[in-house]
């Protein structure tokens, strides 16, 4: 049976080009046509509950996202738990990710976030609009520690890019650390507080998951202490943000710099917006035209796997998804 393969997104046309290009034998469209959907195999983009329904024969959707819990709706959920027991149901469905496309920007992000808070940079953002030459003892990055949560294709790139810094870099993972991590030391996942003490900087890197989701709370925001900033570039949901916020305006933690946030668009009553000492940006770190290119790599290397029979790169682990 042919692939007939569906891509969607804002380099759909492109995308569909490089694949005809590669693969001549491909049947790809990226029309919405019923009859497209009916046939379709692959699809590269995101779906609707009522679109996956109507796809007996998907078998491979790819993300163009690195975190995909927000592209994996309830129907495509229970497609990708198993394989269906009963004849003639639509068959299981493997989900990828364009996991690591956006790992450069979002470490160099982390690290422009890092460099705000610790040389106040909001103060010039206001002497600035005032006209007013206003100079201050600030702070500095070397000798600094940064803790990394969640040491991935961002954590990693972001551990390079501190040591670049002359920081102390000191990470989380399930794995311990590995000849040529750039990090002076691992710390074991069930360690966060123990890694918010050591911080000055807390960099949320992770994905999330039913494990991670509300991991950071007010008991690891009183181990970052009063001069430790917290900093979110990966999924906010990992953060619970009344704490957060709490732990502001209390001086339990010197200030923020956050990228994700539990709801997206940040609604503009969120209490965020105005918390002193914080920097918000809207989930724009890894907006580079490079990152939309390595989301564009891996799904074209993925496809040449596909076709081959050989494994898929990072393949979703559906029910770990919060």
């Amino acid at each position: 049976m042919t692939d007939v393969v569906i891509v969607r997104g804002g380099q759909g046309e492109r995308v569909v080009d490089q694949v005809r290009a590669a693969h001549p034998g491909l049947v790809v469209a990226t029309a919405d046509d019923a009859g497209a959907l009916r046939a379709a195999t692959v699809a590269a983009g995101r779906l609707t509950d009522d679109e996956v329904a109507a796809m007996p024969l998907l078998a491979w959707v790819h993300s163009w996202a690195a975190g995909v819990e927000s592209d994996v709706g309830p129907a495509l959920r229970r497609r990708a738990t198993g394989p269906s027991a009963r004849p003639g149901a639509p068959a299981e469905v493997t989900v990828t990710s364009s996991a690591g496309n956006g790992a450069v920007p979002l470490a160099e992000h982390a690290l422009m976030l890092m460099l705000m808070l610790s040389r106040q940079a909001l103060r010039w953002g206001d002497a600035q609009r005032g006209h007013r030459w206003e100079r201050f003892t600030h702070g500095e990055l070397a000798g600094r520690t940064v803790g990394i949560y969640g040491y991935g294709n961002v954590g990693r790139e972001l551990a390079v890019r501190a040591r670049a810094f002359g920081m102390r870099v000191v990470a989380l993972r399930r794995r311990p650390a590995e000849p040529g991590d750039p990090v002076d030391r691992m710390l074991p996942p069930d360690a966060v507080d123990e890694l918010a003490a050591v911080s000055d900087f807390l960099v949320v890197a992770a994905p999330l998951t039913d494990q991670t989701a509300g991991a950071i709370g007010l008991r690891t925001l009183r181990a970052l202490g009063p001069e430790g900033h917290l900093v979110v570039v990966s999924r906010g949901g990992i953060v619970r943000e009344a704490d957060l916020v709490a732990a502001v305006r209390d001086g339990v933690v010197a200030g923020a710099g956050l990228d994700a946030h539990a709801t997206e668009p940040l609604p503009p009553d969120s209490p965020l917006w105005d918390l002193p000492r914080t920097i918000v940006t809207p989930h724009n770190g890894a907006t580079t035209a490079a990152t939309a290119d390595r989301g564009t790599a891996i799904f074209l290397d993925n496809l040449d796997r596909w076709l081959a029979r050989r494994p898929l790169r990072n393949v979703v682990d559906v029910g770990r998804l919060p």
